[in-house]
């Protein structure tokens, strides 16, 4: 079982739990939760769920369940699902499974998404889960990559998917917030090298990340393993969360138990594809290319999951 763990923009939006084993499903554009609440498909935590949901159902993978809540800046929600996250990770945990991906049974990994960064309840979730006989695979982005940097820990994850702005804030030992990144850290693609030698130099990052940008790099154990270039539609940089649909596609291709590398690269070559399939402009929805996921995982199959190179 994967989990995808995170927040909605609506304060009266109330932790799902059902959801956590009950399946989720893509109707039209919008989330479908098991209680019949529907979620709005527009970006954040909503995007990479439905990304994941329509990937898994796709390539026959095992859906992810959803742990969600709604949070517009107070915190409130963000901790009741930390809250509920250290009590029941044991019993979640439980069955057989831990690191596999693509079984039924046990934890096989979680995707952290936008949660109110709170230093305390990230340390202790990340005790809870450290604490399980098998650590499952721990993926983040957004809000929650923020907090696993800020509390000295990131270096217990297994992927981030950070942005250009984002691994320059990683790289920035002193910075408590992206906002705060020193500006000699330019975020450039020719500074992507030094950055993340910088950002692991001080444990400020896991030794897996999917870097995205013009070009998205593929770190596999510290090591830039291959850059995605193409094909390259400008207009995808100015669409709202389709950085959230490259976390939503890893996050299924993990859940479905390809290796971690092959995942990330698969990741950043499926959401390209679906660009060139789309042919986006500025004002196209995030929720219009996530619609189109299952024809182009189908059309594109071989050239999404070819290996690396060296493999």
């Amino acid at each position: 079982m994967w989990l995808i763990v995170g927040t909605v923009p609506d304060a009266d939006f109330a932790l799902t739990p059902d959801a956590v084993t009950a399946q989720s499903r893509v109707d039209g554009d919008a989330l479908l939760l098991p209680d019949g609440r529907r979620v709005p498909v527009r970006r954040g935590t909503a995007a990479l769920a439905a990304t994941a949901l329509l990937a898994c159902a796709s390539c026959d993978f095992p859906a992810p369940g959803l742990l969600l809540a709604g949070d517009t800046g107070s915190g409130t929600g963000s901790r009741a699902v930390y809250a509920w996250l250290e009590e029941h990770l044991p019993e979640l945990a439980a069955a057989a499974g831990g690191r596999t991906g693509g079984q039924a049974g046990g934890l096989a990994g979680l995707t952290f998404h936008y949660l109110f960064p709170d230093l305390d309840w990230h340390n202790r979730v990340l005790m809870a889960l450290q604490a399980l006989e098998r650590k499952p695979l721990l993926t983040a982005d957004a809000g929650f990559m923020y907090v696993a940097k800020m509390s000295g820990y990131a270096d217990a994850y297994d992927l981030f998917t950070p942005d250009l702005g984002e691994l320059a804030f990683l790289a920035d030992e002193k910075a408590p917030h992206p906002f705060y990144t020193r500006g000699f850290l330019l975020a450039e693609e020719e500074d992507v090298p030094g950055l993340l030698a910088r950002a692991r130099q001080h444990g400020n990052c896991p030794s897996n990340l999917i870097i995205k940008g013009q070009a998205d790099y593929i770190v596999c154990n510290g090591e830039i393993r291959a850059t995605v270039t193409e094909p390259s539609a400008a207009a995808m940089e100015c669409i709202g969360g389709t950085g959230d649909l490259v976390t939503g596609l890893v996050t299924a291709f993990l859940a479905g138990g390809l290796p971690l590398c092959r995942a990330a690269l698969s990741a950043a070559r499926a959401t390209r594809l679906l660009a060139r399939h789309c042919a986006p402009t500025p004002a196209t929805r995030v929720g219009e290319l996530i619609a189109r996921l299952p024809e182009v995982l189908q059309a594109e199959r071989e050239a999404i999951f070819a290996p690396l190179t060296a493999e």
